[in-house]
């Protein structure tokens, strides 16, 4: 199965999207969007995860079209942790550890997962190291996520469903990815 290849763009530089985007240094007053023990604008819980749904989405050092570009996201699909919110945007991480903001409107709550490993992942027939191996996950390459279970993932990419162990993936991780 074929990686992702695509790329992002940086503040008007392009950057492959396997090449590190540095953590982004928080803000003064950026806690103040974080859900601690209170509800979120949207009612759902924080952290969680979602996906990307264009090919390019901007990326802001806070959460408003007046905020900075940091860069572009251009990765349908690419899986994001929402880690605060406010009514119209979500501070994300990304794959990579960066930190940033973008409209909620280009967010999709459809569950994706990532290889980033250096090696491929293999997807196996059952949630088993022993069980039969269908196809092997690409290092970068998205898939859908369908559930997890017992530290397995149930995941499809290019019409082939299979299983991988949850700790291979990047967007089944419970706590939150970026500080």
């Amino acid at each position: 199965m074929n990686g992702q290849g695509k790329r992002m763009r940086r503040a008007g530089r392009k950057v492959l999207a396997p090449l590190g985007i540095a953590a982004l240094v928080l803000a003064a007053g950026a806690t103040a969007w974080a859900a601690v023990d209170r509800p979120t604008p949207s009612g759902l819980p924080v952290p969680r995860y979602v996906s990307l749904k264009f090919g390019e989405v901007n990326a802001r050092a806070g959460p408003g079209d007046d905020h900075r570009l940091l860069w572009v996201y251009q990765v349908r699909g690419l899986p994001v942790q929402v880690v605060a919110e406010t009514a119209e945007w979500r501070r994300v991480c990304d794959p990579e550890g960066g930190l940033a903001w973008v409209h909620k409107r280009t967010t999709d709550g459809r569950r994706m997962v990532m290889n980033v490993r250096a090696a491929p992942t293999p997807l196996h027939n059952s949630p088993k190291d022993t069980s039969h191996v269908k196809a092997l996950l690409n290092s970068r390459a998205i898939a859908a996520l369908d559930r997890c279970g017992k530290g397995w993932c149930r995941v499809k990419v290019d019409g082939v469903a299979g299983w991988a162990p949850a700790g291979r993936l990047w967007g089944t991780a419970e706590a939150a990815q970026c500080r």
